[in-house]
């Protein structure tokens, strides 16, 4: 970028060397006509005079950001190329020196600037002035550096760098924990447009609709900015990002399901004045979030954590009602929960370095933090201690993975008796995974967040979550360990392989007698369409069985779900929940429980021939009806970050004929150098956004 001035200026040119800096900068990917450059790392700038330039003259330089500069707060300094010329107590003070590459003869001025390593980041106004002359007047985007050493951002690993600051493309994982499904997912962070959108997702905040000048100045700290980013992306208290649905109702909107990248909703917030697009569940929620923290430089990845505790009391402990016929009611454990985590210091704990790294943020619309609606950032080593007096939002996130489960009987009456042998320390927090550097393989990182279940150490940290929760006087909270005598009859539901959606479930109830007499036993099974927030969509099967088991007797029970009694639910169900509960003679209850989640059809996708950037290439689509019925209300969507720019979409398929076979031929120009990612979703009557992926490496 250059600017000319007036004739009568001495400064003739400025050239913010936007190509070499950029890339110097780690910010060449967003793009190359504006200067974008990070915190704390010195950039170049070349000024032309018109007139050879001694080292004794001077250029003052002076950046400012937000409505109302001020030194003292951050947010404007002066300097020039023979020191700075702040007043004392300034904050965040730049720096600059003329370079070896100046031609002083020739008047043209090399320097390097060194915005400062505690710079709120955000658009800053240049302006470069003479001794005598008017000033240049030019304009740069500042981030965070993870690459610096003194940024509180800075993350000392290149490969983690690359992984979470860098990359594009990422992993979303959903399912069950006995069933993970993985999901690409284009972040995006890099597209052009994404400066002037993240830059006015802060902008529209309460806070500095309320506070400008204190608002821009906290822009200097990533903990700040991670908590406003996190409110930001729902739109329950503000003009945000997304609207949350989770009632299937997604008339006037987008289902959730259908989102494969940050980008496509990015653009339609900030194209339709910052209106919330509709609809998001937790995983579009967290993945937005990520393309936002990257965006800024905060390194982030994505993590679900399975079978999580939604603890709205925190009393740190979850419990399930059952009524008589073994039927479950609303249990607030969901079969998955997605939120990222940010890596930063957190000099605000007084703690020297204890809990600087992961934080957990989240930007479901969960509960309320300080009175909105965000959570985080919570350090992830806080969590695994019970740390529970900690900010932000600890206690929560600790129930998300380490609640205990205590289950109740419902009777007639509608009296609650605590059901023994069934209270849970170890189920909740399954499996908690995020993408692996480098590669798309899941990494379990459920060991950062707490011990290892059924250990001593797991205990003594949640009785210390509870102590420090000062929640000693309410026993709801405590003694949810008590002793339980060994189970007389031991009882399990087992299953073959994964299931496929449209085809019949097929499992074993397998009950062994271990006292030594006989059981008469009453058995209830139920199998329930499930969303993943544990929330019934509707009862499907109901069996009683009557059994009388001999002492040390195995009795195997064959459980069967045909298609046709669960189809009509088949494109709505995230699982499908089956439990059997059991009662003796002597007045005990036993229970067992699976979640399934169904495996969709497969969908294929690859690219014909090769891939060159500014060049058409051939995309194809392929999909097999599996079912003796035709598919109605189909349609696809493909996308790809520096392949497409606003995404394919082809709704004219309409209808696909019982198993018959949709092939596609799609032709796009790919607009940037790189490994990319190819996304496809094909959308139907009975099947609901079934996915696909691959990558190709697009050259030069």
């Amino acid at each position: 970028m250059t600017a000319a001035c007036h004739s009568d200026n001495v400064i003739r040119k400025v050239d913010l060397l936007c190509q070499r800096n950029n890339a110097d900068h780690n910010t060449d990917e967003i793009t190359t006509r504006q200067l974008i450059v990070r915190r704390g790392q010195p950039f170049l700038i070349t000024v032309e005079m018109s007139f050879a330039f001694q080292p004794s003259d001077v250029l003052k330089f002076t950046v400012e950001t937000g409505r109302f500069p001020s030194e003292s707060k951050g947010t404007r300094s002066t300097f020039s190329n023979h020191g700075h010329m702040c007043t004392a107590g300034s904050k965040a003070v730049w720096s600059c020196r003329l370079d070896d590459r100046s031609d002083l003869q020739r008047g043209i001025v090399t320097l390097s600037v060194t915005p400062a390593v505690d710079a709120p980041v955000g658009r800053y106004a240049l302006s470069v002035e003479p001794e005598s002359g008017r000033a240049a007047k030019e304009s740069l985007v500042v981030l965070f550096n993870p690459w610096c050493r003194d940024d509180m951002v800075f993350l000392p690993d290149e490969k983690e760098r690359r992984e979470y600051v860098m990359n594009e493309q990422g992993i979303v994982y959903k399912g069950t924990a006995h069933y993970i499904i993985s999901d690409v997912w284009e972040f995006g962070q890099f597209e052009e447009e994404m400066v002037d959108i993240c830059l006015r997702l802060l902008d529209v905040n309460p806070k500095y609709q309320k506070d400008p000048d204190d608002d821009v100045a906290a822009r200097c700290n990533p903990i700040y900015v991670s908590r406003v980013i996190s409110a930001m992306i729902n739109s329950n208290d503000d003009r945000g990002v997304l609207t949350g649905c989770w009632d299937d109702n997604y008339q006037g909107g987008t289902c959730p399901t259908r989102w494969n990248s940050s980008v496509t909703i990015l653009q339609q917030w900030y194209e339709n004045s910052c209106m919330a697009v509709k609809f998001g569940q937790c995983w579009v929620f967290a993945a937005v979030m990520c393309t936002v923290m990257r965006f800024f430089g905060i390194p982030c990845r994505v993590v679900t954590n399975f079978d999580s505790a939604h603890d709205e009391n925190n009393s740190l402990t979850i419990d399930e009602y059952f009524d008589e016929y073994g039927l479950k009611s609303t249990e607030g454990i969901w079969n998955f929960h997605v939120w990222v985590e940010g890596w930063m210091k957190r000099p605000d704990l007084n703690r020297g370095s204890k809990y600087d790294g992961w934080q957990v943020l989240d930007p479901t619309p969960q509960e309320r933090s300080e009175g909105v609606f965000c959570c985080g950032p919570a350090p992830v080593a806080a969590i695994h201690e019970g740390a529970t007096d900690l900010k932000y939002d600890i206690p929560f996130v600790f129930s998300e993975v380490n609640a205990d489960k205590v289950m109740w009987r419902i009777n007639a009456d509608g009296s609650k008796t605590k059901m023994k042998h069934l209270s849970d320390t170890s189920s909740v927090g399954q499996k908690i995974s995020t993408k692996a550097v480098g590669s798309f393989t899941r990494n379990d990182i459920t060991d950062t967040y707490k011990y290892k279940e059924g250990c001593i150490m797991e205990r003594v940290v949640y009785d210390n979550a509870v102590r420090r929760l000062n929640s000693q006087d309410d026993d709801s909270h405590r003694n949810t360990c008590d002793y339980i005598s060994p189970e007389e009859v031991e009882m399990s539901l087992e299953k073959e392989a994964n299931f496929r959606n449209a085809q019949d479930i097929k499992l074993n109830l397998k009950l062994r007698n271990k006292a030594q007499k006989y059981k008469r036993m009453t058995i209830f099974v139920n199998a329930q369409a499930m969303n993943y927030t544990g929330t019934v969509i509707q009862n499907i099967l109901h069996e009683k069985h009557e059994k009388t088991l001999q002492a040390g007797e195995v009795v195997n029970i064959p459980i069967q779900i045909p298609y046709s009694v669960y189809s009509k639910y088949s494109a709505n169900l995230d699982s499908m929940k089956v439990t059997a509960q059991a009662s003796d003679g002597d007045g005990e209850i036993y229970e067992a429980e699976t979640n399934l989640a169904l495996e969709d059809p497969p969908i294929t996708i690859k690219v014909l021939g090769e891939a060159r950037v500014n060049c058409p290439m051939t995309i194809e689509v392929e999909f097999e009806n599996p079912l003796n019925e035709t598919l109605r209300s189909c349609s696809l969507t493909v996308i790809g970050c520096g392949l497409f720019r606003s995404g394919y979409i082809d709704s004219g398929i309409n209808e696909l004929q019982p198993n018959s076979t949709l092939k596609l031929n799609i032709t796009v120009t790919p607009y940037k150098v790189g490994l990319k990612t190819l996304v496809a979703d094909f959308d139907c009557s009975a099947f609901r956004d079934v996915k696909g992926s691959c990558t190709v490496y697009v050259k030069p």
